[in-house]
C-alpha cells in the first residue's frame, strides 16, 4: 500500500532548511571538539611513553569551543585542585608524575593543595612550563623535583592579594604604607587588613619554605621565599630561567617536542583580526651586493 504524499510549500522548505542549518550549528562545534579531545589524549599517551610517567596538564586557555562565542576566563579553580588531586591519588607510587603548567594563577587555596599533594607523591615529580606558570602556578612548580621550561617560560611571584573593596592589592604593599605612614596616621580599617596581610605574607613564606627544603638548604628556602613573596618584585613579573636558577632553582631548558604540539591542541579564542602573523618557510637570502633574490638552478 503506497504511502499517502504531502506536497512541501515554500514555508515547509525554508523551515526545513533552517532546522538543518540550525542542527549542524550545534552539532560540529561538539564534533570538533570530541575530536580535539581525542587528539590530545593521543598525544598524552604519546608523553607518557615518551617520559616514562604519568602526565597530568592544567593548560588555562580560551578555547575556541566557547558558548555562544563567549570566551571564557580559565584560571586555578578548587575544580582543578579536585582533579589534579585524584590524577596523583590514581597514580602508583613508584610512577614519576610530569605535570604540564599553562596558567596565570588563581585561588590560593586550590594551588596550595595541588603543590602539596604533588610534593607527597613518593616518585620522581617535573613540572613543565612551555610558557608561563605564574602567581599558583610557580607555587606548584616549587613542589616539582625538577622544573623543565622553555627558553623564553616565565614563573611569577608568590606575593598574596588582598582584596580592599573591588581591588587586589598586594598585601607587602598594604603593610608598606603602615609602616611608611606610622600606626598612628592611619585608619582602623587599613590596619585590619594590614594585619590580614601580614599573616597572608607569613603564611605563604612557610607554605614556600616547605615545598623547597628538601631541595635546598633551610637557609636558601627562606632566601628564596622572602624574595617570592615580601614585594621584591611586582606581581605580574616575569621570572626567567636564569632568574630562577641564581635563587637556587633547578630549571631544566629543553622541552620534548610533543609538548609543543600538545600546546597547539589548546586554541587561543581568536580576536577578530590576526594580532601575529607570519609565513611558516624559510626566506631566501637577499644577495647583497645587487639587492636581488638569488634565483634557483633548474
Amino acid at each position: 500500500m503506497a504511502l499517502p504524499m504531502f506536497p512541501m510549500g515554500l514555508g515547509d522548505i525554508v523551515f526545513l532548511l533552517f532546522f538543518l542549518w540550525l542542527f549542524l550549528t550545534f552539532l560540529t562545534p561538539q564534533m570538533r571538539y570530541r575530536a580535539l579531545l581525542a587528539a590530545r589524549a593521543e598525544m598524552i599517551r604519546r608523553l607518557e611513553e615518551k617520559l616514562g610517567a604519568r602526565v597530568i596538564t592544567m593548560i588555562h586557555r580560551q578555547e575556541r569551543i566557547t558558548l555562544f562565542g563567549i570566551p571564557i576566563h580559565r584560571f586555578i579553580t578548587i575544580e582543578d585542585s579536585e582533579a589534579v588531586l585524584r590524577a596523583i591519588r590514581s597514580t602508583p607510587p613508584d610512577t614519576p608524575i610530569a605535570m604540564i603548567i599553562h596558567t596565570p594563577g588563581g585561588l590560593v587555596i586550590a594551588a596550595s593543595q595541588i603543590a602539596r599533594a604533588l610534593k607527597k607523591h613518593p616518585a620522581k615529580k617535573i613540572v613543565i612550563v612551555p610558557h608561563y606558570a605564574m602567581s599558583g602556578g610557580t607555587l606548584i612548580a616549587l613542589a616539582a623535583d625538577e622544573i623543565w621550561m622553555d627558553s623564553n617560560a616565565v614563573l611569577g611571584p608568590l606575593d598574596p592579594q588582598i582584596m580592599v573593596g573591588d581591588k587586589a592589592v598586594p598585601a607587602p604593599s598594604i603593610l608598606k604604607v603602615v609602616k611608611l605612614k606610622g600606626f598612628e596616621k592611619v585608619s582602623d580599617e587599613t590596619l585590619m587588613f594590614a594585619d590580614i596581610a601580614e599573616k597572608a605574607v607569613n603564611q605563604m613564606k612557610t607554605l614556600v619554605v616547605e615545598l623547597l627544603e628538601d631541595k635546598v638548604s633551610r637557609e636558601r628556602a627562606e632566601q628564596i621565599a622572602d624574595k617570592l613573596v615580601s614585594g621584591y618584585y611586582t606581581h605580574d613579573y616575569p621570572i626567567t630561567v636564569d632568574e630562577l636558577r641564581k635563587l637556587g632553582l633547578n630549571v631544566k631548558e629543553e622541552l620534548p617536542p610533543e609538548v609543543y604540539e600538545l600546546m597547539e591542541l589548546y586554541p587561543q579564542e581568536p580576536p577578530m583580526r590576526p594580532s601575529v602573523e607570519y609565513v611558516p618557510t624559510i626566506p631566501r637570502r637577499v644577495a647583497p651586493s645587487s639587492g636581488r633574490v638569488p634565483q634557483r638552478r633548474r
